[in-house]
């Protein structure tokens, strides 16, 4: 049976005060060097590199989570423009897509993530 579970949280890098209110680790780098979030027990974690984005994923006690069988987005509002990536798993407990254009220092995200069936039936859903 697939169960997903419903939860929420943006990304948010230019609005710091905003990014509190979201329970977002404001001043904390996950162990890949991008930002931390809080996502009802799942920590996820946006590394931006140029125009790549990878999510990590870990679960309250900080150990990385498969995401077998997931598929996700980023959505990316940047300099007046909104983009989406896909992303697709890499590895065991990540997922990458590239960007067209760079985001500027002024971004914010927003991620997705969804199980598909190989993942067991257990589903995230996070923005």
């Amino acid at each position: 049976m697939n169960a997903f579970l419903l939860l929420a949280a943006i990304l948010l890098w230019a609005v710091p005060s905003t990014a509190q209110h979201q329970h977002i680790h404001a001043n904390t780098k996950g162990p890949n060097g991008g930002r931390m979030v809080d996502v009802a027990g799942i920590h996820a974690e946006l590394v931006v590199d140029d125009r790549t984005l990878t999510i990590y994923t870990f679960d309250e006690d900080g150990q990385p989570l498969s995401t077998r069988g997931y598929t996700g987005s980023v959505s990316i509002v940047s300099r007046g423009n909104s983009e989406t990536v896909l992303l697709a798993p890499i590895g065991q407990t990540a997922l990458r897509g590239k960007a067209q254009t760079r985001p500027g220092p002024d971004a914010s995200y927003t991620i997705a993530l969804e199980a598909g069936p190989a993942s067991g039936g257990q589903g995230l859903r996070a923005r």
